[in-house]
């Protein structure tokens, strides 16, 4: 995609519907690539109107191969997708990546690194398949997908709203507790008075895109799984430059960044307890003081 510049927004904040009785946020040693063999329990979470409440499951002991983590990546050849599998291989994660065209992924990343498992997962094709692609090794879902642009206007709902709903409610029935989502500034870019807005007309050309993606947000803010949603703006294929620059909901209206720094943002999610729970918008600006995750994060309250 190429550069996309926004217009200003007054602020405008959603309204999430959570229990945080059922479970933590990860803390960093949670996915420190040291950890030994460990015993959990688990939760599987039943949605009630709005709410989300929590049914004990049977306590499962895991044994990591090499102490390492194991991480679901949801789209994983597209652009930002395969960025964030090859961070997260470098930074010492195992990956399995889902995946709707294997021969394409062959291509697309080495068949001979040990820490990568590839296997067929289609968001659009129901819960059921999903949670047998991610597994009850996988302990966090990043969700990269993307629709295909089109004649089909239905594509932005099957793929950006019915796919990651899908992917949330597979995570439930697993018990996988961790949810990162690669969404976009100006989701609720109505709300936020940007109705005219160049960019917010353009991106809701092809079947309501921001809508789609907007109201899955809204889902996973309701299932009280620990999330963390990434808005990025424009996104750029090119090497990063400058620094991250993060907001909270419903701030940035223009401004674009790499995808390199978008997959970093995500992988840096899983290891820092501060991103818990947040939703957060992302630009990076050259005359941005460079800022630790840690602060970054933290700057940003919860909702």
């Amino acid at each position: 995609m190429g550069t996309l510049i926004l217009k200003s927004s007054p602020h405008w904040t959603l309204q999430a519907t959570r229990k945080h009785s059922f479970s933590k946020p990860f803390s960093a040693n949670f996915f420190s690539t040291n950890s030994k063999p460990r015993s959990c329990s688990l939760n599987s979470i039943k949605m009630q109107g709005s709410e989300a409440t929590t049914e004990k499951i049977t306590e499962i002991t895991e044994t990591k191969v090499n102490g390492k983590k194991k991480i679901f990546v949801a789209g994983a050849t597209g652009s930002s997708g395969k960025r964030i599998v090859e961070q997260l291989l470098a930074k010492g994660f195992e990956v399995k990546a889902g995946v709707r065209d294997l021969e394409k992924a062959k291509t697309t990343f080495s068949s001979d690194n040990p820490s990568l498992q590839i296997v067929k997962a289609d968001v659009t094709e129901g819960s059921a398949k999903l949670a047998e692609a991610i597994g009850g090794d996988s302990e966090a879902v990043i969700c990269a997908t993307g629709f295909r642009p089109g004649l089909d206007l239905f594509a932005p709902w099957r793929v950006d709203n019915f796919g990651t709903v899908n992917l949330v409610d597979a995570c439930r029935q697993l018990g996988v507790n961790r949810f990162i989502l690669i969404s976009s500034i100006l989701v609720n870019g109505a709300a936020m008075g940007q109705i005219f807005n160049p960019a917010y007309i353009f991106l809701n050309v092809f079947g309501l895109t921001l809508v789609a993606k907007l109201q899955a947000e809204q889902y996973i803010r309701r299932s009280g799984i620990n999330y963390t949603i990434i808005r990025p703006g424009g996104l750029r294929n090119d090497p990063p430059t400058g620094n991250v620059v993060m907001e909270p909901e419903d701030t940035l209206y223009e401004g674009s960044i790499s995808r390199d720094l978008v997959a970093e943002v995500a992988v840096e999610a899983l290891v820092h307890p501060e991103s818990s729970y947040k939703v957060v918008e992302i630009v990076s600006r050259a005359d941005a003081p460079k800022r630790s995750y840690t602060d970054l994060f933290g700057s940003i309250k919860q909702r």
